[in-house]
């Protein structure tokens, strides 16, 4: 039997929390969740950023060795681990879709591309900011700049390849197979400070060792990261929303949800 027929067969008498996850593979399900958690997501990061731009600007006190330069980490950073996240949740969408054929899973891996690209600029954005002051150049070859610069030809390349293709099942298909290879980019991106001498720093938070920063820059950074995530969050979850509707255009439920808004157009 294969995995999709098993699953076919496992729905309807599955476990609880089965039934559930795949309750939402339905776009009409999943245009409604995505509704209802946005809003959560939006006030989440609202509240979060203020209070981490407090924390971070006014708070956190000054580096001994990099002066007033170093605040950019509270954008800087989360905007790294961002890009690498969620290309991983767009690899995991985008196999999930492909092993499944569940189209939701498919637009999620669309909706998270453009978003996992501008992090992944803005990482390297404000690298170049922080590299000018505290190494004297705003760019080198070095292995994290180099498989960062590579992560963002990578979402590009995905969203151009979605996109040069006319049928959007095998647009989905061609993006996801591009997704999967460049996934073993993503841990390239993590280990490169360890695997290579590189100019780049080492990650400012592990979890096999103690914080080597100030608690409210710590705290700062932190908050700022959540903001950011929230923010991704919500931004996935309105394109996401966008797609279906665009995918499910003809459908039944789509029509009778646009009726009003077309109607009133009309008039």
């Amino acid at each position: 039997m294969s995995t999709t027929t098993w699953l076919r067969h496992r729905q309807p008498d599955g476990a609880a929390a089965t039934r559930g996850l795949w309750r939402f593979a339905s776009p009409p399900a999943a245009f409604r969740l995505a509704g209802q958690l946005r809003p959560w997501a939006i006030a989440l990061a609202a509240v979060t950023a203020v209070i981490g731009l407090y924390v971070g600007l006014l708070v956190a006190p000054t580096d001994h060795q990099q002066g007033e330069a170093y605040r950019i980490i509270f954008v800087h950073v989360p905007a790294a681990w961002l890009s690498m996240v969620l290309y991983v949740a767009m690899a995991f969408w985008s196999a999930v879709g492909w092993v499944f054929n569940t189209r939701v899973s498919s637009l999620l891996a669309r909706a998270i591309a453009p978003t996992g690209a501008l992090f992944t600029f803005l990482a390297l954005w404000t690298g170049a900011l922080w590299g000018q002051p505290t190494w004297g150049t705003w760019w080198v070859w070095d292995a994290r700049l180099t498989s960062e610069l590579i992560l963002l030809f990578l979402y590009l390349g995905v969203m151009a390849l979605q996109s040069a293709i006319d049928d959007p099942l095998r647009g989905d298909r061609a993006g996801a197979l591009l997704t999967l290879v460049g996934v073993v980019n993503v841990p390239v991106i993590y280990f490169s400070v360890q695997w290579w001498n590189t100019l780049h720093q080492g990650a400012s938070v592990s979890f096999r060792s103690a914080p080597t920063m100030a608690a409210p820059m710590l705290a700062g950074m932190l908050l700022c990261t959540v903001a950011l995530w929230a923010w991704a969050v919500a931004v996935v979850l309105q394109r996401l929303r966008t797609l279906i509707l665009q995918r499910e255009a003809d459908a039944a439920w789509v029509r009778a949800l646009l009726a009003p808004h077309q109607t009133g157009v009309a008039r």
